[in-house]
């Protein structure tokens, strides 16, 4: 009866691999992303004082990206290494068009304004970097020469220095990092690492040169959040407060003030964790960043689990960053870290983000179903 029970379960794992490889659909990953789009629409219908409309919105827009997500599960990862260096390509034709006639929108260009439709190609190079990254260094042996590791540096300063020009800090530094971690996963010798940890401090001079006012005032504002609690540093204070306040089991679902008597700005956008922070305390905020752990665990597992060098640094690259998102948004709101303006990952309102996360998701779907399948 044992052995019997036993192949019933191989048999129902291997009905269930087939079917889910068939369709190029990751289940598990599948519904960690929806458990965090569902949290996010609980959370947004209170930030947003239970605006209908507004959580409306964010689903067509989550439809939208699971569609995207779908799509790209659907192209094999060859495919995606042949059009890499013309997305790629394409991405910076683009950031340069926004720099001579983008949409300026609250004091930032970053916008291009298409038939019927806003288009911000900063978020083209979120995968593009990665994706041309990943298909550059393995076309030769890894680890990467040096000639190739300057070159590949030049691949992510450039789109990374036009998208700091539109401004926009956050998103470059993403694409940045995301560009950082495909060089770090291949090999790279350790001294070159400690290299360039002991020359980044060098370069922070150029960068306080280059920065905006706005952005100095940013920098500055972290180094003394008291220094202009009705000015530059209002958005911190009050994030702060916002935090405090829900202390360990939070205030309850609909029930923060800081967000509902609109002393917290931003609520639904880049400051949202702290409206969860309020209504969930620390054992909601500790559950939600263990499940984004989850998630990043599973993509990092698919990673670990590639076939080809291009695929496991472009996975890699891809749940890495993914972190880095959470990471960054989770210190700009906590005051560890500079306001730079990047949203929470499927919680903050807001659809060109949302589309840009679920189609790197798709992109490491794909690379996991497109598998040979090892059939026992």
């Amino acid at each position: 009866m044992s052995s019997l029970f036993n192949d019933r379960q191989q048999t129902q794992g291997l009905i269930f691999r087939i079917v889910s490889h068939g369709i190029h659909i990751d289940v598990l990953l599948l519904l960690g992303l929806l458990i965090l789009l569902s949290v996010g629409l609980m959370v947004l219908f209170s930030a947003g004082g239970r605006d209908i409309e507004l959580l409306l919105k964010q689903l067509m827009r989550a439809g939208t990206a699971f569609m995207i997500l779908f799509f790209l599960a659907q192209i094999h990862p060859d495919r995606m290494r042949n059009l890499a260096y013309w997305v790629y390509g394409l991405g910076l034709i683009l950031l340069v068009a926004v720099l001579v006639f983008g949409h300026e929108g609250k004091g930032a260009q970053r916008w291009l304004h298409l038939v019927f439709f806003r288009f911000q190609p900063s978020e083209l190079m979120k995968l593009a970097v990665p994706l041309a990254m990943s298909t550059y260094l393995t076309e030769r042996p890894l680890p990467p020469t040096a000639l190739r590791l300057v070159i590949g540096l030049l691949m992510i300063v450039v789109p990374s220095f036009l998208i700091a020009k539109q401004p926009d800090l956050g998103t470059s530094l993403l694409i940045m990092s995301s560009g950082l971690i495909v060089l770090f996963i291949s090999g790279i010798r350790w001294r070159i690492i400690l290299g360039f940890i002991i020359f980044c401090p060098l370069v922070f001079p150029i960068l306080w040169y280059i920065m905006h006012a706005y952005q100095r005032q940013r920098v500055l504002t972290f180094l003394n959040p008291e220094s202009d609690p009705l000015g530059a540093s209002y958005h911190i204070i009050q994030s702060k407060i916002a935090i405090g306040s829900g202390g360990v089991f939070g205030r309850g679902w609909l029930e923060g003030t800081q967000s509902h008597l609109e002393f917290l700005p931003e609520r639904s956008t880049d400051f949202i964790f702290a409206v969860i922070a309020e209504e969930f305390g620390l054992i909601g905020v500790s559950l939600l960043l263990f499940w984004y752990l989850l998630v990043a665990g599973r993509g990092i597992f698919i990673a670990i689990q590639a076939q080809t060098s291009f695929s496991r640094l472009l996975a890699g690259s891809i749940s890495m960053t993914f972190l880095v998102y959470v990471f960054v948004n989770v210190g700009m709101v906590t005051g560890l870290l500079p306001v730079v303006g990047v949203p929470l990952p499927l919680v903050s309102y807001g659809g060109t983000s949302m589309v840009t996360i679920l189609a790197e998701f798709g992109i490491l779907m794909s690379i996991h179903t497109h598998r040979r399948m090892m059939v026992p």
